[in-house]
C-alpha cells in the first residue's frame, strides 16, 4: 500500500483473494502470554471506535465527542510506512482529547511482508525479520510514550493483507511479529495486532508458535456488523477477555456535531492507551 491503509476497493480485493473497564494482566489468555510480569493493568474500552488517516483537529474531536456515537479513536503514532503526516497528533492533543473523554488506540505501521504488492519502503525479509521486529517494537513504544501514553497502554501493529499461501513469506512475517510483540511487552506495554480476517490476522491467530502472540486482535472484516463475538472467525475460546476489535465498515462519510469526516468504523472490546494525566 502507498498510504497507511488501502482504499475500500483494494481492501475488499485483498480480503477476497488472499463504556470502559479494567483488565488485569493476569486475566489474559495463554494465547497472549507475555514475558513481562510487572505490566500495569490494561485499560479496556467497549463500544464504537473510528480511525482515519490523519488525526483530526482538536475542534473536530470536540464536535464528534458531543454526539457520543464514538468513544474511541485510533491514531497512527509511528512506523516508517505510516502514510499520512500528523500535524495535530502531539502530547498536548493526546492529553486534551483524553480529558474530553476519548479513549485512544495507538496504531503503528511497521514493516510489511516481502510478498505483499505495495510501495512500502520498509520490508520484512528472512534475514532481517527478528532484528527489525525488535527495533520496530521498541520504536512503537517510544513513539507512544512520547505522546504521553504510559506503560500499560496497548499499541497495535498494522499488518496489511498478503498471500498467506506463501509459506516462506508467512514465516518471515511471523518472526517479525513475535519479535515486535516481545519488544513491546518487555517495556510493559500491551502488544495488539491489526490485520485482515482471512490473511494477515488469520496467519497470526493460527500460528503454531503460541509464545509472544498479540495481547489483543483487531480484525478487518467488512460485514457491517457491530460485534466482536458473533462473527469472530477463529477459535471461540481465543482472545476472550476483552481482547478483540472488529473493523466492520470502511470509508464511511459521517457527520457528528456538524463536522464531516470519512472514517473506518470498528466494534471495540479491547485495551486502549493509558494517558498520563
Amino acid at each position: 500500500m502507498s498510504r497507511h491503509r488501502m482504499s475500500k476497493r483494494q481492501r475488499y480485493v485483498a480480503w477476497s483473494v488472499a463504556g470502559a473497564a479494567v483488565l488485569v494482566g493476569g486475566a489474559l489468555t495463554a494465547e497472549a502470554a507475555t514475558t513481562s510480569t510487572s505490566r500495569p493493568a490494561a485499560k479496556v474500552y467497549s463500544g464504537r471506535a473510528f480511525d482515519t488517516c490523519t488525526a483530526p483537529s482538536l475542534s473536530t474531536m470536540t464536535a464528534w465527542k458531543a454526539s457520543n456515537f464514538y468513544g474511541a479513536a485510533a491514531v497512527y503514532v509511528g512506523g516508517t510506512n505510516r502514510g499520512c503526516k500528523q500535524p495535530a497528533l502531539t502530547s498536548t492533543w493526546v492529553t486534551k482529547v483524553s480529558a474530553a473523554g476519548w479513549k485512544l488506540i495507538p496504531l503503528y505501521v511497521g514493516a510489511q511482508p516481502p510478498c505483499q504488492t505495495s510501495s512500502n519502503t520498509e520490508r520484512i525479509s528472512a534475514t532481517n525479520a527478528a532484528s527489525l521486529g525488535a527495533t520496530d517494537g521498541a520504536d512503537a513504544v517510544a513513539k507512544a510514550s512520547g505522546l504521553g501514553m504510559k506503560a500499560g497502554s496497548a499499541v497495535y501493529l498494522d499488518m496489511e493483507a498478503y498471500d498467506i499461501t506463501n509459506t516462506s513469506c508467512v514465516k518471515s512475517v511471523l518472526t517479525y511479529i513475535h519479535a515486535w510483540n516481545k519488544a513491546v511487552k518487555a517495556k510493559n506495554y500491551y502488544a495488539g495486532f491489526y490485520g485482515f480476517k482471512s490473511t494477515s490476522a488469520a496467519a497470526v491467530v493460527n500460528d503454531t508458535d503460541r509464545t509472544n502472540l498479540p495481547d489483543a486482535v483487531w480484525y478487518a472484516y467488512y460485514d457491517k456488523v457491530n460485534t466482536t463475538t458473533t462473527d469472530w472467525p477463529y477459535k471461540a475460546t481465543w482472545w476472550v477477555h476483552h481482547q478483540r476489535g472488529h473493523q466492520y465498515l470502511v470509508n464511511s462519510k459521517e457527520s457528528h456535531g456538524g463536522v464531516t469526516l470519512t472514517v473506518d468504523r470498528s466494534a471495540w472490546d479491547a485495551p486502549v492507551a493509558v494517558v498520563a494525566g
